[in-house]
């Protein structure tokens, strides 16, 4: 008997993804119609779907068939054999608060909700995550959006500062022994963005917020992926050259005549290296009212037919949410097909 190499593994891998996202899309499948839609033999759907039943990842139904045969099997996949836990931590207006959604395998929300907070520290969330296991059934993955920079894992510069420093990702890894992704928050922002917009080819697109008693921050996707950079940094627009310090950036943010120079600049910076289609102007500070200006002062520097579209969104939690749950739940597929996605 030969031994089996790893090539082999790999391939058995995706022909089982390319199976259950077929079912996920399709609903339900017979052995036949999930063949001709995965371009895999009938024989090979067989013992796929067969090994996913037996695990009771799939349903196997019986069809209504025509009279005088015996009619094929239908199969459905299982969306609650397992879910997934995804926290949004957050703190704004001197408010700390985390989200969480509890969301079964095809992405509907089973449970959401809002808890505010004294503080925010490693031990609450694991606190709540703990909480939320015991609750739930089987799940299979665990996902934090947090507004600072993650490499690898580790918090680095945090607006919770209890948080940075800190390797979350491993430690709640080896604690629950499930798939683990910590984002930033607006890198998960404007995937969330990207998804719902049901874009048909591969676009580059940004989100850049500006929220109140905070620096900005900007997330990117370019050509369909998200863009963040050799250390996770890409989209800490705070640190762009405005020559001034920190603070007074912060403090200039805060007034109106400030705010619009600061935001122009971030934006023109923004469009002359990624050249998106479009930018999503999130945060507490910005006004609808203010569009025009924006505009205006971005075509200064910027010839106008190269202006992506510009719009104002103050609230982005439905965006935040949809790229966390994304992101959790690609986190479950074989590694190579999260490759060639994000």
């Amino acid at each position: 008997m030969q031994p089996v190499t790893h090539n082999t593994i790999q391939l058995k891998k995706m022909n089982v993804e390319l199976v259950k996202n077929v079912l996920k899309a399709q609903g339900i499948g017979t052995k036949a119609s999930i063949a001709n839609l995965t371009k895999l033999s009938v024989a090979t759907c067989g013992t796929i779907l067969n090994e996913l039943a037996a695990a009771g990842e799939v349903i196997e139904m019986e069809s209504d068939g025509p009279s005088g045969g015996r009619p094929a099997k239908q199969y459905k996949y299982n969306a609650d054999f397992g879910c997934v836990v995804c926290l949004l931590v957050k703190t704004e207006g001197g408010i700390h608060s985390i989200s969480y959604s509890i969301v079964n395998l095809v992405g509907e929300t089973v449970k959401e909700t809002t808890i505010e907070l004294q503080h925010i520290d490693v031990d609450v969330i694991d606190g709540l995550i703990e909480k939320l296991v015991g609750e739930n059934g089987n799940v299979q993955a665990i996902g934090i959006g947090i507004p600072g920079v993650v490499h690898r894992g580790v918090i680095g510069v945090c607006d919770v500062p209890d948080l940075a420093g800190k390797p979350v990702g491993p430690y709640f890894e080896e604690k629950y022994e499930v798939s683990v992704t910590i984002e930033n928050d607006m890198n998960m922002t404007v995937y969330g963005f990207y998804h719902l917009q049901n874009f048909e080819e591969e676009k580059t697109f940004a989100v850049v917020t500006f929220p109140k008693n905070h620096f900005p921050g900007a997330g990117f996707i370019v050509d369909g992926r998200i863009l963040s950079g050799n250390t996770k940094f890409g989209g800490e627009v705070s640190f762009l050259p405005f020559g001034m310090t920190r603070e007074e950036q912060l403090r200039q943010l805060h007034t109106d005549e400030g705010f619009v120079r600061l935001a122009v600049n971030t934006l023109t910076s923004i469009i002359a290296i990624i050249n998106p289609v479009t930018i999503a102007i999130t945060g507490e500070l910005p006004r609808e009212a203010q569009l025009d200006e924006l505009y205006r002062g971005c075509i200064k520097d910027i010839p106008e037919e190269h202006m992506p579209q510009l719009f104002i969104q103050n609230d982005t939690y439905r965006e935040y949410m949809k790229g966390m749950v994304t992101a959790t739940l690609e986190s479950l597929t074989y590694r190579l097909q999260v490759i060639e996605r994000r």
